[in-house]
């Protein structure tokens, strides 16, 4: 991160947009704007956390989903639909963290046509650690206040449901 700009530049995008004529839309603009560049805000913190355990977030996401599951293993389409996102994302980093010792794939018991993922013993440490450390100095010190929190949660949660990302209450 650079110094930090001596005024706000979605503040400035947003009186744009109104001088231009857009005041219908300028606040709808700068709230999707300012979630972008918080989200590249929250992701390089993150990515900083975990450059020393040689993970991406992505790859973190996986080890630690592996960890929640009761057997340490998942099918590949499952990791892939609970993850929300494309397969190829998750043969990617499937094949990064196998090269790593981090998981190993094997086949499905009982169906042939699937793959399992599973976490390895230096997958389930590297994953406590790593996630010991988000903990401690990301999920912790957010930058948001606790009341914060819970109002972001319910907004974006409503915005995720109507467009259709879950259906449970």
């Amino acid at each position: 991160m650079g110094s930090p700009l001596p005024r706000d530049p979605i503040a400035e995008a947003r009186q744009n947009w109104e001088r231009h004529g857009w005041g219908d839309v300028a606040a709808p603009m700068a709230a999707i704007t300012a979630i972008m560049r918080t989200q590249q805000i929250l992701l390089a913190r993150i990515e900083t956390v975990l450059k020393p355990f040689g993970l991406t977030f992505a790859r973190y996401e996986l080890l630690a989903l592996l960890s929640f599951a009761r057997s340490g293993a998942l099918p590949m389409n499952k990791a892939s639909a609970l993850l929300q996102v494309h397969p190829t994302s998750v043969t990617n980093a499937v094949d990064r963290l196998e090269q790593a010792g981090l998981v190993a794939r094997s086949p499905h018991p009982t169906d042939g046509r699937t793959t399992l993922i599973e976490l390895t013993a230096e997958g389930r440490t590297l994953a406590k650690r790593a996630t010991a450390a988000l903990n401690s100095e990301v999920f912790a010190k957010s930058g948001f206040r606790d009341d914060d929190v819970e109002h972001l949660l319910r907004v974006l949660g409503d915005f995720r449901k109507a467009a259709g990302d879950f259906t449970e209450e």
